[in-house]
């Protein structure tokens, strides 16, 4: 019979040397090891069975991965589909446009304004959808290209479930993996991603401060005829 820790049981219980090394004396109650500990050096009787000694579990230790063939290629359509995908949100953001409805400060009586307009029309819903079937995209292409590089002879690639996070932490993981059996190749998705990353954040930059200037050049206009 053992403890949790793989610890012989059927010894009596006792004062025995600490097998953690956390004090001179650790209690053994006959089946494990407990938190009571004594900083005193109990004397062992004659004869007494020897305490059970606590056995550190082996790590697993995994083999390194093989060196690639040289002449096998590392780059797939799949990687490029993922690094470059999201380059169709970034095309369909500066359809967004946002058109306040024009406000009668003297009607008794407003009409209320249509709420699609207010986010941006039809062309947000197109935004949405396509970003969504973008994401899911980039998770297939990930698990495709998973695939090829275990046929082509990568042992253990990155997992293509870390694409459920972000694309490019697909991409930049798998880079790192493949550069090591691949001699230093396998470096231009990463920096195509990466160069998609930049793009999309500029080009949203840009769109917030052009879509917040229209709004606000809109209600100087509505408060100019509202006057």
């Amino acid at each position: 019979m053992t403890d949790a820790n793989g610890t012989p049981g059927g010894v009596a219980p006792g004062w025995y040397a600490d097998p953690y090394g956390a004090a001179p004396q650790r209690w053994w109650d006959g089946t494990q090891w407990t938190a009571h500990v004594s900083q005193a050096a109990v004397p062992q009787a004659a004869g007494q069975p020897t305490a059970p000694q606590y056995r550190q579990p082996q790590a697993a230790v995994r083999a390194p991965r093989p060196e690639l063939n040289p002449a096998t290629p590392v780059g797939t359509v799949w990687i490029w589909l993922v690094a470059l995908l999201p380059l169709l949100t970034v095309a369909l953001l500066p359809t967004i446009q946002i058109h306040l409805p024009a406000i009668d400060l003297n009607d008794a009586t407003p009409t209320i304004p249509d709420p699609i307009a207010l986010i941006g029309g039809p062309w947000y819903f197109v935004l949405m959808g396509v970003s969504w079937l973008s994401y899911a995209a980039q998770v297939v292409f990930s698990w495709l290209d998973h695939r090829e590089l275990t046929r082509r002879g990568v042992v253990r690639p990155f997992h293509w479930a870390w694409s459920f996070l972000s694309g490019i932490v697909y991409v930049i993981g798998r880079t790192v993996i493949v550069r090591s059996v691949a001699n230093r190749r396998g470096m231009a998705p990463m920096w195509g991603a990466i160069a998609v990353v930049a793009l999309s954040f500029i080009v949203s930059i840009i769109w917030t401060i052009t879509l917040t200037s229209s709004i606000f050049d809109q209600i100087s206009r509505m408060a100019y005829t509202g006057a």
